[in-house]
């Protein structure tokens, strides 16, 4: 039983790091194309796309419109 409580929780923190990963990588500045080859890698490969993205993946953040103008509905 204990063993698969360990599994079922890194199971978890796999997922939740995906997801975290996935959400750096839409709000990269990176082009659309680049942005799907790196969810494909994380969906597909949910472990080792993780490592490989935190060793090579896209690290620039959008950045919300900077004029008050722009941003008012």
């Amino acid at each position: 039983m204990e063993t698969s409580f360990f599994w079922l929780a890194a199971a978890v923190v796999v997922i939740a790091l995906d997801l975290w990963a996935l959400n750096s990588v839409w709000r990269s500045t990176k082009s659309s194309g680049t942005k799907v080859a790196w969810t494909l890698l994380i969906f597909i490969l949910p472990l080792v796309g993780l490592i490989i993205w935190g060793i090579a993946g896209p690290r620039g953040i959008a950045r919300p419109p900077s004029s008050p103008n722009h941003s008012k509905g």
